[in-house]
């Protein structure tokens, strides 16, 4: 199993270089969502053979918040707010596929740092998994639109989930159930967030944050 481990690796790597340069959010909402059945898949194969009830209760769990829940969360918001691209990010989508090349250099420098020898089932999961950090972080910095900050909210988590099953072997469910609730408060937050600029602006770029008053 160790090679279809690496399939849904280098796939999970092409879906962070998608969402740097996508402006489409319907398409970005479904590559987070494809990603949370990818991550879903990674703690079965990592087992494979040996998988368990409770490891199969905790990827089923992990993958419908992840590849239902949260993108129909976001779904309904950029419905209600009317909008379907990411207009004017504060950076252009070519340079973010470069910073993207960046990133992944950074992410195999870091991951060669690690003593993950012996923690790593594949020696692409660590990499991968900052990468995807690090993709999050990015969105969240450079991109104008609640949403897109939300799906970068996700792709950080998402990676977070993937270095979670590189180290916490022992205890994955209460390392992830915590951070999955912390991340579903978030896009709930978020939720409200982009309902009340649409409203009041008639947009969802955060910018207009700064002309709320109390």
């Amino acid at each position: 199993m160790a090679a279809w481990l690496d399939a849904v690796l280098v796939l999970l790597m092409l879906s962070g270089f998608w969402l740097l340069g996508s402006s489409r959010l319907q398409a970005c909402i479904r590559t987070v969502a494809i990603q949370g059945v990818l991550l879903g898949l990674i703690p079965l194969l990592s087992e494979w053979p040996d998988v368990t009830p409770r490891l199969a209760v905790v990827a089923a769990i992990s993958a419908l918040i992840k590849a239902v829940i949260l993108p129909y969360l976001l779904r309904r918001a950029i419905r209600e707010a009317n909008v379907r691209h990411e207009v004017d990010p504060m950076v252009g989508f070519t340079t973010s596929l470069l910073f993207g090349i960046g990133l992944w250099g950074i992410s195999m420098y870091l991951a060669s740092r690690l003593p993950v020898a012996e923690a790593s089932v594949s020696s692409l999961q660590v990499p991968v998994s900052i990468f995807m950090v690090l993709c999050g972080l990015f969105l969240i910095v450079s991109r104008n639109t609640a949403v897109m900050q939300a799906i970068g909210y996700l792709a950080l988590e998402n990676g977070i989930y993937g270095f979670g099953w590189a180290f916490a072997i022992e205890e994955p469910l209460l390392v992830e159930m915590g951070v999955l609730l912390d991340v579903f408060v978030g896009v709930f937050v978020m939720g409200i967030t982009i309902h009340h600029l649409s409203r009041e602006f008639d947009t969802i770029e955060t910018d207009e944050l700064a002309s709320l008053k109390d």
